[in-house]
C-alpha cells in the first residue's frame, strides 16, 4: 500500500512509520512544515485552514495521529483549545480534502481515545457503549464526528480509541519511569480506577490490521483485553523494575498539582474492552500487563 501517516513523529506515529516501511508499504508524511518536502511529505497547515490537496492523491489508505499532548501540564483555557483545534480541526481539514480527491483513498484510520466513555469506574465498555461526559469525552466525540466529510465521500473510516499505549521512549510510562526507579512511585489516589492500556507494539500491529479489514469501520477500542486497576498497575512495574511502590500520591496533591487534567486524565477509570479487534480476529502478542512491561522495557 501507498500510505499517508501524519502525527508521523509522534510515540505511535514513528512506530507505524518504521513497521510500514519494514513491511515493504510505501509512506508518505504529512507534515506542518516545508522543511521536510525534499523526502517527499505532504504540508498542512490546521490554523490557516490549508493543505496541500495534489500531494494527497493516490494514497491507498491515510493514518491519522496528530494532534496536542494531553498530558503536557496543566489545562489552560489556551491548552483545551489547542487540545480540542488540533483534533477537530484537523481532521475536519484532511477529511473534506480526501473526499474531494479524484482517487479518494480506500480508508482513514483515525486516532481517537477511550476518554470518549468519559469516567465510568467498574463499568466494562465495548465500542456500542454510549459516550461519557466531561472535556475529553466531549473533544472525542467532536474528534470523531469531524470525518463525517470522508464518510460522505464512501471513504471506509475507523476510529482507534486508544487506550494508554506503553512504550519506553516515550507517553506515560517513560513519564513514570524516573520516579519508579528511584522508589517513588505508588498508588495514584485510590488505586481502583481503572486502567486501559496497550503495548506500542499490538497499539501498530492494530493499526495494520483496520487497514486491512475491510468489514471494520466506526469505532474500534485499541487496548488490551485485560485492563488493570491502578494499584494492578502500579504493582506490576515495581515488580518488573525491582523497586518498592510504597509511595502514594492524594487526589488532592494531583488535583492541586494538575487542576482538570488530573481528574480527566489521571484518576479517571475506564475499562474499556477490544471487542471489535478480537471478533475480526486480531491476535495479541502481549496481551497481559507484566509481560508487556518487561517487553517494552527490555527487563527479562
Amino acid at each position: 500500500m501507498k500510505v499517508l501517516v501524519s502525527g508521523s513523529t509522534g510515540l505511535i506515529g514513528s512506530a507505524v512509520v518504521d513497521r510500514l516501511k519494514r513491511e515493504g508499504h510505501s509512506v508518505t508524511r504529512l507534515v506542518r512544515t516545508a522543511s521536510h518536502a525534499n523526502d517527499g511529505a505532504v504540508t498542512w497547515d490546521i490554523r490557516a485552514g490549508t493543505i496541500d490537496r495534489r500531494g494527497l492523491e493516490g494514497h491507498d489508505a491515510v493514518v491519522h495521529l496528530a494532534g496536542e499532548p494531553l498530558t503536557d501540564g496543566r489545562w489552560t483555557e489556551k491548552k483545551k483549545m489547542r487540545i480540542r483545534d488540533s483534533r477537530v480541526k484537523g481532521t475536519q481539514l484532511l477529511s473534506e480534502a480526501l473526499s474531494g480527491l479524484a482517487r479518494p483513498p480506500k480508508v482513514l484510520c483515525c486516532a481517537s481515545a477511550i476518554g470518549f466513555y468519559g469516567n465510568r469506574g467498574d463499568e466494562q465498555l465495548d465500542e456500542n457503549s454510549a459516550a461519557g461526559s466531561g472535556f475529553l469525552a466531549e473533544v472525542c466525540q467532536a474528534w470523531e464526528a469531524a470525518a463525517e466529510p470522508a464518510r460522505e465521500g464512501d471513504i471506509r473510516v475507523v476510529h482507534t480509541r486508544f487506550g494508554v499505549v506503553l512504550a519506553a521512549n516515550g507517553g506515560a510510562l517513560a513519564k513514570m519511569l524516573p520516579a519508579f526507579k528511584m522508589g517513588g512511585g505508588g498508588v495514584i489516589g485510590g488505586g481502583d480506577q481503572y486502567m486501559s492500556w496497550i503495548a506500542i507494539d499490538d497499539a501498530v500491529s492494530a493499526i495494520l490490521h483496520v487497514l486491512q479489514i475491510e468489514e471494520l469501520s466506526g469505532p474500534v477500542n485499541t487496548v488490551s483485553p485485560n485492563p488493570v486497576t491502578n494499584r494492578e498497575f502500579t504493582k506490576a512495574l515495581g515488580r518488573v523494575l525491582k523497586r518498592p511502590t510504597i509511595v502514594r500520591v492524594p487526589r488532592m496533591a494531583l488535583r492541586a498539582a494538575f487542576g482538570e487534567m488530573a481528574d480527566e486524565a489521571l484518576l479517571a477509570s475506564d475499562r474499556a474492552l477490544p471487542t471489535r479487534l478480537i471478533n475480526t480476529g486480531f491476535e495479541f502478542d502481549l496481551p497481559d500487563l507484566e509481560p508487556a512491561l518487561r517487553h517494552v522495557l527490555g527487563r527479562p
